[in-house]
């Protein structure tokens, strides 16, 4: 699998899973508070994003490669690890699986006990919007940036955005309705593998590491990473089992 093919899908799984989440946000605001202030919101978020992404995209460019490496590579180190160790949880059953049927529902509860405004832009709907589109876009934003920063080809990491983001929304205007359908915990699961794995690549190169094969390595990373965790899914999902059936023992004793 080329360098060129792994950027892609790891900026488009990660981009995907952040537009599953906003597209939630705004459908759950435009069908309870309006689309006019939805949308308001969703146009004011993508220049106020836009504006930042052009004052501070350039900054990270202009750091000395190493030392972009080693810090994006420490960065996506945290992000990907607090990924990987949710899934984990998940796929064991120590945490809950993300329902995105109740985000949305709680979006909806939410719409609908805030005070509705008199004015043409409902505020409530408008911020909520805004609030959803530019957070998870800063999230893109610094995916395609580092990611394709470190690999020299920003423009494929954003073509790779820019694709999650259009599946993602055309899903959601067809829909019109919680994304539930979408794997989101899969995704995630697959973008901790990939996000740890990066950051172990990088941030080794940044400190003057040489790994064996080159780029090819990040191909024995990603291979090591899925399976440690895999391991630590039986082990923690026999544990979580055990640990079940001695509560039900108990609670029949008792």
């Amino acid at each position: 699998m080329s360098r060129e093919l792994l950027l892609f899908l790891a900026v488009f799984l990660a981009s995907a899973v952040e537009g599953v989440e906003a597209v939630t946000i705004v459908l759950a605001a435009g069908l309870t508070r309006g689309w006019r202030s939805a949308l308001a919101g969703v146009g004011t978020g993508l220049l106020v994003l836009a504006i930042l992404v052009a004052a501070l995209g350039p900054a990270l460019t202009a750091l000395p490669i190493d030392v972009l490496r080693l810090v994006v590579g420490g960065l996506l180190l945290v992000f990907g690890l607090q990924w990987l160790r949710k899934a984990i949880l998940r796929a064991t059953g120590y945490k809950a699986l993300q329902d995105e049927d109740a985000i949305y529902a709680e979006e909806l509860a939410a719409a609908r006990v805030a005070d509705r405004s008199s004015a043409a832009i409902d505020a409530y709907g408008f911020t909520i919007s805004f609030k959803g589109v530019l957070l998870e876009g800063l999230e893109v934003a610094f995916i395609v940036v580092t990611f394709g920063s470190n690999q020299h080809d920003v423009p494929l990491a954003a073509i790779a955005a820019f694709a999650a983001i259009v599946i993602v929304v055309a899903a959601g205007a067809a829909a019109r309705a919680p994304l539930s359908r979408v794997p989101e915990n899969t995704l995630k699961y697959a973008v901790g593998v990939m996000l740890t794995s990066f950051g172990m690549f990088w941030g080794a190169e940044g400190a003057g590491a040489s790994w064996p094969g080159d780029d090819a390595a990040i191909l024995a990373l990603i291979a090591f990473t899925l399976l440690a965790s895999m391991g630590l899914v039986v082990v923690l999902r026999r544990r979580h089992a055990q640990l079940s059936a001695s509560a039900r023992t108990a609670a029949l004793r008792t």
